[in-house]
């Protein structure tokens, strides 16, 4: 994590002072259901809620850095130090429980609680891209396949179609957070041997998660796995708007482009360049998210009941890929929302073919009217490469064509160059992604 492209929120998730908070949850929480069990007496639970539930402070976290330089183990550093405010009671902290039911249990409501932001970002996203959408409904603009001019779709059909993929991406996050949501306080090698079920079941309510039905010795990572690989598709899905911006930005398009604000520069060279660089950075961030996925799913396979192959990864993925995500999806949601649109270059370019845009249509019009497929498709690609070449309008070329002209009238010719059959279906689309149009 590095601040250019952090938000404090999701920070604060993954700083110290939020770990040892959620650490310490875990542990008393677990104390008062080993109270309630009769394992430890009421008065010990309480007294480790009485005199340790205190603020983290950079004392408290700088205290317990301290002890794991001696002790080379984090959690018996942070009940160290949280003995030293407990007092004798603290002996019945941690009562059999091993390591991993704190840290993945921890880990568990970290994921959640990042979940929690990225979901929001996303609905600010939706919002966003819903907005722009119906700003642009029907302002009809080139649609591409291989980057070459095909038919006609609308600006706002651009902005449905990425908000579409965005609920699935919401939907997506919603089902990873739900399976990363479990928590696991069964001992060492999950069999329960030295606590009781009830004391998982509890501590999982207290926390908002639901119990691991089978831990090992940690959760098992396919939950975890699955969790990074839907961060990595929403990645993938930030940096596929980005890139439609990036492409229609190009001068020799000129479409859309992000906003430029008073005072910002291009190039320290070119002073008349307006760049593309918030998607270009999009298109970086989302490269890097994806990055954390590989490791995520390696994570997967342990050595038998445990192996810690996965901590050093979580250390490391958990904040970096959140955050980052965090940040690009606000970032996403400020280019859409300033993105400028050129209706008069929109225009220009659904023009440049002279007219080819419609040869699917003629060609059609020819088969229903009596033409072979293979006839109707030669007489009308014969007459878009002269367009291509420029020898013409594709209109007047169809006019004069004979073989076109025995099947149909100037008139219905003239009738197939009709930009609106190609938007007529634009509130059915919007209805199927809005619910309205």
């Amino acid at each position: 994590m590095i601040p250019r492209y952090s938000r404090p929120q999701m920070v604060r998730i993954w700083e110290p002072e939020n770990r040892f908070r959620i650490w310490f949850e875990i542990e008393a929480h677990a104390c008062d259901a080993q109270a309630k069990l009769g394992v430890i007496p009421a008065s010990a639970a309480a007294a480790v809620w009485a005199k340790g539930d205190k603020p983290y402070t950079a004392e408290r976290v700088g205290r317990i850095d301290e002890i794991e330089l001696v002790t080379k183990h984090d959690v018996i550093a942070f009940t160290t130090e949280l003995a030293e405010h407990v007092g004798p009671d603290a002996r019945f902290v941690h009562q059999g429980m091993t390591s991993s039911d704190v840290l993945d249990t921890c880990l568990a409501v970290q994921l959640t609680q990042a979940a929690d932001l990225l979901l929001a970002d996303i609905d600010e996203l939706l919002a966003s891209l819903e907005r722009r959408a119906f700003e642009t409904k029907d302002l009809a603009c080139m649609g591409r396949s291989h980057g070459i001019h095909a038919e006609p779709v609308t600006i706002g059909l651009k902005f449905a179609g990425f908000h579409a993929e965005f609920q699935r991406n919401r939907d997506r996050l919603r089902a990873a957070r739900k399976d990363v949501a479990t928590c696991a306080i069964s001992g060492a090698v999950g069999t329960f041997a030295n606590i009781d079920p009830f004391v998982e079941q509890y501590v999982a309510e207290k926390l908002g998660l639901s119990p691991e039905p089978l831990s090992t010795q940690v959760i098992p990572r396919d939950r975890h796995a699955m969790f990074f690989a839907t961060l990595g598709v929403i990645a993938s899905s930030i940096e596929r708007v980005a890139i439609e911006i990036r492409h229609l930005q190009r001068t020799e398009v000129r479409e859309a482009e992000e906003y430029f604000s008073p005072g910002q520069k291009g190039s320290s060279a070119m002073p008349h360049k307006r760049n593309p660089v918030l998607t270009e950075n999009l298109t970086g961030l989302a490269r890097v998210v994806r990055g954390m996925v590989v490791p995520a799913l390696e994570n997967v396979a342990l050595w038998h009941e445990r192996d810690i192959s996965h901590s050093s990864v979580e250390r490391m993925i958990g904040p970096d890929a959140t955050v980052t995500l965090d940040f690009a999806l606000a970032r996403l949601t400020n280019v859409v929302s300033k993105l400028v649109i050129y209706p008069e270059a929109v225009d220009r370019n659904l023009n440049q073919l002279g007219g080819l845009i419609f040869s699917q249509r003629v060609l059609l019009a020819l088969t229903q009217a009596g033409m072979s497929r293979e006839d109707a498709y030669k007489a009308v690609q014969r007459n878009a490469m002269q367009v291509w070449n420029g020898q013409g309008r594709f209109l007047d070329l169809l006019k004069a064509d004979t073989e076109v002209a025995a099947h149909l009238g100037q008139d219905q010719i003239e009738s197939l160059f009709d930009l609106g059959y190609h938007t007529k279906n634009v509130d059915v689309i919007f209805k199927r992604v809005f619910g309205r149009a």
